[in-house]
């Protein structure tokens, strides 16, 4: 049974895992040895771009309900090695690099191994008040990792295309908060695996199937490969979302809250979503006495944009667990929203209430 413990231990393995966008080969080999080990699914395997395919057979295979959630997270790739052994970077993904300098960094080796640095640029001792005032570009910044070579670079395995991002150690806080790095969207990876230990047992209805996305972050390369093979009926994006839940946020611009239990997509960015599956989530969320919010459009862009147009199209939506400070160091959310969203999507699979 699942538990804010187990919850809370996944997700501390998940978010600690390097992954970022084009190289989720550690966190797929995680995923796909737990689901194989754990005898979770029918089948799962990796397709040609790096994705985690999952599927469970129901009695029928007339629905075929996707539920999707990326492995990857934004990070670093090193752009120039300089001769002193200082690293030039450029951002992959979404950061808002106005907090990058001066943050703890971890690079991955060719081996495979992770080194320990920061971000730096000119002191601001050295620097005019006119600079001081002003942010700093990010062709301006560098990375020590406390080499002092470009052959000493070489010899360990980091060059140009290695990879890396900011770290933060995962960490317990009071009343079931945790935080850490990767939480987008290792906490849909978190929701997805443990809704299949929840399915371990049961006879399904409908067969249902996964997709444990690449490259999200880098323009929602792997959610179409994954759903045209997996030819969904019926989509569920699991994602984390922006909660803005702070001193300085009039209520209006917040999309979710944090403990509120999972945010149902209305709309976003990418994607007007489908009523009638939305009406399933909340129908049985209701049945089931499953907490719940809808996210105010129009903020983010997700999977379902992408899965909506597989095929001869795909009814989608998205389900997110509301989190604080997403594409920073760290995120902060609480555990009893995860186990909440766990709730809501095996009600929505094992009883579907008329729509």
């Amino acid at each position: 049974m699942t538990s804010l413990e187990s919850i809370k231990d996944l997700q501390k393995e998940l978010s600690s895992i390097v992954g970022v966008s084009g190289n989720e080969e550690d966190v797929s080999d995680f995923i796909i040895k737990l689901i194989t080990d754990e005898k979770l699914a029918d089948k799962a395997w990796k397709d040609k771009l790096g994705n985690v395919l999952v599927k469970k057979k129901g009695k029928s295979d007339g629905e075929r309900i996707l539920f999707d959630a990326h492995m990857d997270e934004i990070g670093f790739m090193i752009s120039h090695v300089e001769k002193t052994g200082f690293l030039r970077f450029v951002p992959v993904g979404g950061w808002d690099t106005r907090i990058l300098l001066g943050q703890s960094i971890i690079i991955k080796s060719d081996s495979g191994k992770i080194y320990h640095g920061l971000i730096g640029s000119k002191p601001p001792h050295l620097s005019t008040p006119g600079e001081r005032k002003k942010n700093v570009d990010v062709f301006e910044m560098y990375i020590d990792i406390g080499m002092t070579s470009n052959e000493e670079l070489e010899n360990v395995g980091i060059r140009i295309g290695s990879i890396g991002t900011l770290f933060a150690p995962f960490q317990e806080l009071p009343n079931n908060f945790v935080r850490g790095k990767a939480f987008d969207d290792r906490t849909g990876c978190n929701v997805l695996l443990n809704l299949l230990m929840e399915l371990k047992d049961l006879d399904l209805k409908d067969t249902v199937v996964f997709n444990f996305a690449v490259q999200e972050e880098f323009g929602r390369i792997g959610t179409v490969p994954g759903a045209y093979t997996l030819e969904p009926t019926m989509a569920i994006a699991v994602e984390n979302t922006t909660a803005a839940d702070v001193p300085g946020i009039r209520e209006s611009q917040n999309p979710a809250y944090l403990r509120r239990g999972p945010a149902i997509t209305i709309a976003d960015k990418s994607v007007i979503c489908n009523r009638y599956v939305n009406k399933r989530l909340t129908e049985n969320a209701k049945k089931q006495g499953i907490k719940f919010q809808f996210k105010k459009p129009m903020y983010g862009l997700t999977d379902a944009g992408k899965i909506q147009e597989s095929r001869q199209g795909v009814p989608s939506t998205v389900v997110s667990v509301p989190c604080r400070y997403i594409h920073s160091p760290t995120s902060l959310l609480n555990l009893e929203d995860i186990l909440s969203t766990i709730n809501l999507l095996k009600a929505f699979i094992v009883n579907s209430a008329k729509i």
